[in-house]
C-alpha cells in the first residue's frame, strides 16, 4: 500500500494517485453478446460478506433474470474472504469472479497485487467520484453504517444509553454485545474509525466493561434481538433494520459523538474461468435494479441518486458520520490486531 498516494475523502472510499494504470476503460453496458456469452459460461462465483440472507436474495434475483447462469454464493466476514482468496491465489486457485467486502482497503489490496480486472458497469455513471476507483477496478457496491441499539422489552428509552460515553458507565458492565474487527470487515473499519475519534483508551475502558464478543457485525442485532444482551455496541444498521421489519423489539442509536460509515466495494477479479458471466453479474449488482434489491430488501445504503430509500429511515445527511482512509486503515491493521486482543481477550 506505501507505494499509493491516498486522499481522505467525505465518505470513506479511495482516490489512488497511480501513475502505473491506464485510464479507466470506457463505461461496459449489459448486450445480449454479454449475456448469450455469460450463459454459455453457466456460473458465476460471488464471494461476498453481505449478510446471507440478504446475498441469498440478491443472487436468486440474478438467476431469475438470467436463466442458465447459476450463482455460486460465498458468504463469509470480509477478514475470512481476504484471506481466503489471498490463500487460493497463493496456490494459483481462481475460484472467485466477483468479490465483494465491507472492507473496501481488501479492493486496494487486490488492485495493487494486479487480481481485479479494470471494468465499468455502466451505471457508474451515476456515483459520486468519491465512491469509485479513478482507475476502473472497484466501486462503492454499498454502504451501511455502525450503529449502538438496545432492547426495547429490557430498557426503556430514558434508561437506554445515547452516547459512546454513556457506555462506559458501570451499570452496563456485562450488559453489551460487540462483534470482532478480526473477522468483520465492517468492525475493522469501525475500529478504525472510532480508534481515531475517540482514541484507544476509549476503547481501552469498553474492554473493562466484560462485553459478550461475537464474530460478525451482523451478529450483535440478533443477540439483542434474543436478549441476550439489552445493548449493542457495533451491530450493522441493515440487520437492525431488518430485525425491526420483523417486529423485534430493537431500537437503533445513533451516538452524538457520530456514527462510523462503512463503505463496501466490489469489483471483478482478472483470473477467472467466467469472465462474461463475472461482467453480467456485476453489472447488476450496480444497477438500478440490482441496488433497489440491496437497499428495498436489505435495507443497506446505494450510492445511486434515483434509488428510492426506505420510508422513515434516517438520512445520512443529517447524521454526524466517522470515515475511514483504506490506506491508512490498512497500515493500522495490525496495531488494530493487538490493542483489540489486548484490550477485549480475545
Amino acid at each position: 500500500m506505501k507505494k499509493f498516494t491516498a486522499t481522505l475523502l467525505a465518505t470513506g472510499l479511495l482516490v489512488l494517485a497511480a501513475p502505473a494504470f491506464a485510464a479507466a476503460p470506457p463505461p461496459s453496458p449489459t448486450t445480449p453478446a454479454l449475456v448469450a456469452a455469460a450463459t454459455k459460461e453457466g456460473k458465476v462465483s460471488f464471494y461476498t460478506s453481505i449478510d446471507l440472507q440478504v446475498a441469498q436474495k440478491l443472487s436468486h434475483a440474478f438467476e431469475q433474470k438470467y436463466p442458465g447462469i447459476t450463482v455460486q454464493l460465498e458468504r463469509s466476514g470480509a477478514e475470512r474472504i481476504y484471506q481466503r482468496i489471498t490463500q487460493e491465489y497463493g496456490s494459483s486457485i481462481h475460484e472467485c469472479d466477483v468479490v465483494d467486502s465491507s472492507d473496501a482497503g481488501n479492493l486496494v489490496d487486490y488492485k495493487r497485487r494486479g487480481w481485479l480486472a479494470a471494468y465499468v458497469p455502466a451505471d457508474l455513471g451515476k456515483w459520486p467520484a468519491n465512491q469509485k476507483d479513478p482507475d476502473g477496478f472497484f466501486a462503492a457496491n454499498r454502504a451501511t453504517l455502525s450503529v449502538l441499539g438496545y432492547n426495547t422489552k429490557l430498557l426503556t428509552d430514558a434508561e437506554a444509553p445515547k452516547s459512546y460515553a454513556d457506555l462506559l458507565d458501570p451499570k452496563w458492565k456485562g450488559k453489551i454485545v460487540k462483534a470482532h474487527p478480526g473477522y468483520s470487515g465492517n468492525i475493522m473499519t469501525a475500529t478504525f474509525e472510532l480508534s481515531r475519534a475517540l482514541g484507544w483508551d476509549y476503547l481501552k475502558k469498553l474492554g473493562e466493561q466484560q462485553v459478550m464478543q461475537v464474530q460478525s457485525s451482523t451478529e450483535p442485532p440478533k443477540k439483542l434481538a434474543l436478549g441476550e444482551r439489552p445493548v449493542m455496541f457495533d451491530g450493522n444498521e441493515y440487520n437492525a433494520l431488518l430485525l425491526i421489519a420483523t417486529g423485534a423489539p430493537i431500537k437503533i442509536v445513533y451516538p452524538i459523538e457520530g456514527t462510523p460509515l462503512v463503505s463496501g466495494a466490489a469489483g471483478v477479479m482478472v483470473q477467472t474461468a467466467h469472465p462474461n458471466a463475472a461482467r453480467l453479474f456485476i453489472n447488476y449488482l450496480f444497477s438500478a435494479e440490482g441496488q433497489q434489491l440491496l437497499v428495498t430488501e436489505g435495507n443497506l445504503r446505494s450510492f445511486n441518486p434515483d434509488i428510492k430509500e426506505p420510508a422513515g429511515r434516517v438520512p445520512l445527511a443529517v447524521l454526524k458520520t466517522f470515515t475511514a482512509d483504506p490506506v491508512a486503515q490498512d497500515r493500522a491493521v495490525e496495531e488494530i490486531k493487538q490493542k483489540y486482543a489486548e484490550y477485549f481477550g480475545t
